[in-house]
């Protein structure tokens, strides 16, 4: 129904204007004007409160917040802050000389100084003190607060003025964060880092904090790293933590899983080494890529399950050692570069992999069904507070660096490979999947949708939108959908630049999250959430760490305030000693390569692999007996590894202990049936018993797992067939592997083969 028009009302309207006009008119006529100028000149100038924002929810356990405004007036010398309360109480009043905004210390040993913008250099701060803003949150919990910022000239006139609403809720965070405080440094020309953004000298200055919003400050509860370590999770009810973690050699396979506790520790045995499982026990592959890089690993709601995304099995390796310290297959799936502006120093995002999840009770790895279509990228996935459901992100596969393209320079170059994630949900159903389904809202919008966390009541999603790729873009801005699916909106706490890496607080009534917009190192901001999915503007969480330094992946702890004070890292200097091992065996310091070794293997000596390694060293050293001890030991401890069992069977084989390493070789082809190579040394180890008819058998095998195409295995399994007396296979297989040899242009071996097929009593081999 239109809306009646009051004629009236225009009438008087009209009056009003022309009775304004005719008195300008005869002011001016009448001399009064200047009078009226100078009237106009006393209203007070704009004063801009830039921080806390019009609207903006605080917790009532946060501490004092600095605020922040530019004046104006350029008149202005002295400040007054006057905060109103809907309450009745008296208003509360202070005075500030307007002191210059400050960036904070920074750390010598970490990155370059912020540079304050020209605004930044403009504006003044004052913080309240502890009893005033005590008294602030008292008063502001029951309705508005008003808190207006008067500017004064020397003349002790009011020259400005600005105001904004405040208010503090009865919802209490009630847990505390645990965030990586990280120093920002650019990878020097010539070191590896695509995937580690930081050169290895920087590791050990990365810190991993606890912050108790109720705390001016936050706590160092684990440091000093000599690996990279970065996306962690906690289970809901904060019984167990997980992490990815980087292991010996850049190695990017381990995943730490451990028991939460005041004082905790990672330690070797908590740690997963993904290349321990055979993600398809069908797939006749000997690819590690199938094996490879968890990303974004996360843990359930209970701490049973981890679930993370890895390569889809026979996905090969087309661009292998194009960057060496890359794990095999690595290259093919995921797209990362380090930029020089450390403004937004790295990239990183998948374009293909699969969902799989493990077990720790069954100590399983299997992939997903429903989210293990290698025709797609599926990464990312997070849980449903209840553990029922897993919401992901899909799109298209592609090869993350195709030949001949362009090298981007910055981020978001349209040079960098192009991909947009949809949202997906999937049933988890213990591990059996499902039918994957597009989340509604966040999905088909030609935006990349990513990185969703649930809220804690499962009425809610919040996620990441972006142009290209996921999480650390300038322009990611945080979303919320209805957990079935709707429309989604952009939350009113998005800052200018950069807004990802969120958090749900257990009770579900705040998020953090990190941004860029007060400077380039990342800062941690908190938004209230109410039950319709309403936020508030982002408030910062102050005195997060040094100016230079970024604070990232925070993440709520749903743990008493002090219920997580140290981790101590006790794999992380056993990797340490490890590496101190390899690097002097490198240089051929067989001794200075035991003696950092078996300093390791005190640390945990139920670690499997330090035993391992020392086996091999031992084995350098001409200790022969030792080394086979230390195989022994690794066996015991890591059973179904078929490495441990290969390397224990050689070695027996090389002290003669033929039925021993017949064994050993057997286990080892039990456990991973896929490597013809097993098969070989079986062979080897079968012919040296005189049993050229196993030997045969076990070739036979080698030449099927690698489809015919190798002349290596094809040669060996001529010479057995002649051995065990079948001359016509001998001479059928010869010359298999002489096509193979003639095809590859290998002259060495087409001499060696047709000498062969002579021997095995064919007279045409040379006259071919």
């Amino acid at each position: 129904m239109a809306k009646k028009i009051d004629m009236g009302r225009i009438r008087h309207g009209a009056l009003a204007v022309l009775f304004l006009a005719s008195f300008a008119y005869g002011a001016r006529e009448f001399g009064m004007l200047g009078e009226l100028d100078a009237r106009a000149a006393t209203e007070p100038a704009a004063l801009q409160i830039d921080y806390p924002i019009d609207g903006s929810i605080f917790p009532p356990e946060i501490t004092a917040p600095v605020i922040l405004w530019r004046d104006g007036s350029d008149a202005a010398t002295a400040w007054e802050l006057e905060v109103r309360f809907a309450d009745g109480t008296a208003p509360l009043k202070a005075h500030s000389k307007g002191e210059l905004m400050q960036m904070g210390k920074s750390d010598p040993e970490a990155g370059p100084e912020p540079v304050p913008t020209a605004e930044q250099l403009a504006t003044h701060s004052w913080q309240p003190g502890a009893e005033q803003w005590r008294s602030i949150k008292q008063h502001s919990q029951s309705g508005w607060a008003v808190l207006e910022i008067r500017g004064y000239a020397g003349s002790g006139a009011m020259v400005s003025a600005g105001s904004v609403r405040i208010e503090t809720s009865k919802d209490e965070v009630g847990a505390p964060i645990f965030y990586r405080d990280v120093p920002l440094k650019s990878t020097p020309s010539g070191e590896m880092g695509s995937i580690q953004p930081l050169p290895q000298s920087a590791l050990p200055l990365i810190k991993w904090q606890m912050r108790n919003v109720g705390e001016a400050e936050s706590h160092v509860v684990m440091e000093k790293l000599h690996t990279c370590s970065n996306c962690h999770s906690f289970a809901a009810n904060g019984k167990s933590f997980g992490m990815d973690l980087d292991g010996p050699r850049n190695d990017k396979g381990l995943y730490a899983l451990s028991p939460v506790a005041r004082q905790m520790a990672i330690r070797s045995q908590d740690v997963i080494r993904w290349s321990s499982f055979q993600v398809d026990p069908g797939a006749r592959s000997f690819d590690s890529s199938v094996k490879r890089f968890g990303f974004m690993s996360q843990l359930s709601p209970d701490g049973r399950y981890v679930v993370t995304s890895i390569g889809p099995p026979n996905a090969g390796s087309e661009h292998q050692g194009e960057i060496p310290v890359f794990a095999k297959g690595l290259l093919d799936r995921l797209y990362s570069t380090n930029y020089k502006d450390y403004h937004f120093l790295q990239v990183f995002y998948p374009t293909r992999g699969i969902l799989a999840y493990y077990d720790s009770v069954r100590k399983e790895l299997r992939s997903l069904p429903g989210a293990d279509d290698p025709a797609y990228v599926q990464t990312s996935a997070f849980w449903s507070p209840d553990g029922k459901y897993l919401i992901f992100s899909r799109a298209r596969a592609q090869d993350p660096y195709p030949k001949g393209a362009p090298k981007p320079e910055f981020a978001n170059d349209a040079r960098e490979p192009q991909i947009q994630y949809d949202l997906y949900r999937i049933p988890f159903n213990e591990g059996r999947g499902g039918v994957a389904e597009p989340v509604r809202g966040a999905s088909c919008n030609g935006m990349s949708n990513n990185f969703p966390k649930v809220s804690p009541d499962g009425r809610w999603i919040v996620f990441v939108e972006n142009k290209n790729g996921l999480l650390m873009r300038p322009d990611s801005k945080l979303y919320i959908v209805p957990f079935e699916g709707g429309a989604a909106r952009p939350l009113r706490a998005n800052t200018a630049l950069m807004n990802s890496w969120h958090s749900f607080s257990p009770n579900g009534h705040w998020l953090v999250f990190s941004s860029k917009a007060r400077t380039p190192y990342t800062r941690l901001m908190l938004t209230h959430i109410d039950e319709a999915g309403n936020d508030s503007p982002a408030i910062l969480l102050e005195n997060t760490t040094a100016a230079n330094r970024a604070a990232n992946i925070p993440e709520f702890v749903n743990v008493a305030p002090d219920g997580l004070s140290h981790i101590e890292p006790e794999a992380a200097e056993q990797f340490r000693l490890l590496d101190e091992s390899l690097e002097s065996y490198a240089r051929h310091d067989l001794p200075g390569a035991i003696a950092a070794l078996q300093r390791a293997i005190e640390l945990d000596p139920g670690d499997g692999a330090s035993h391992y390694h020392m086996g091999i060293l031992l084995k350098a050293d001409h200790r022969l007996h030792e080394a086979i001890g230390e195989y022994e030991k690794a066996v015991a401890i890591e059973g179904r590894n078929s490495i441990y069992h290969e390397q224990l069977g050689l070695a027996l084989a090389e002290n003669r202990k033929m039925a021993e390493a017949e064994r050993e070789l057997r286990q080892a082809i039990a456990v991973q049936p896929s490597l013809p190579k097993y098969e070989g040394e079986l062979a080897e180890v079968l012919a040296a018993r005189g049993d050229y008819q196993g030997a045969v058998r076990e070739l036979k095998l080698a030449v099927e797992i690698t489809q015919h195409r190798s002349s290596v295995y094809l040669e060996q399994l001529a010479e057995m067939e002649f051995k065990a007396g079948s001359r016509e296979d001998a001479v059928q297989s010869g010359y298999a592997a002489l096509d193979l040899a003639v095809e590859a242009g290998d002259r060495k071996s087409e001499d060696r083969l047709m000498d062969a097929l002579a021997r095995y009593g064919d007279a045409t081999a040379h006259a071919r």
